[in-house]
């Protein structure tokens, strides 16, 4: 599937910043959104302010982490429809098993390479 328009879900500054620099890299023809807030990000989706193919999620954030946010969007017939792709510093089997359950599309740990952040990208921007 070709993406057009994915979100990034993340409240780390730095990790926003070398997110869209690992996109740009890819030269794939997406528009990348950048919200700091997982809740502010399901109500822009679910009130329509904000359309995305693909969403990219951290799970370590404040007021509603990753996994409150999936568990959120399963419950909209068409936001569930959204995959969602974690990045998180998390690489517990049993976090990892939670969010799979949870509807998460992939889950990748955030890599300590740049080239590996990039090779991610690839691989799921198809």
């Amino acid at each position: 599937m070709l993406y057009q328009n994915i979100l990034l879900i993340d409240d780390d500054e730095d990790d926003q910043e070398i997110f869209l620099t690992a996109l740009e890299c890819t030269r794939k023809p997406v528009r990348c959104t950048v919200l700091d807030s997982a809740r502010k990000a399901l109500s822009q989706i679910a009130k329509g302010e904000l359309e995305t193919d693909l969403i990219f999620l951290d799970l370590n954030m404040p007021l509603m982490n990753g996994q409150q946010f999936l568990a959120e969007i399963q419950k909209d017939e068409k936001l569930r429809e959204i995959p969602v792709v974690i990045l998180s510093t998390s690489s517990n089997a049993a976090t990892v098993a939670q969010v799979k359950q949870l509807g998460a599309y992939h889950f990748f740990t955030k890599p300590g390479r740049f080239e590996d952040l990039v090779a991610i990208l690839d691989k799921v921007l198809v």
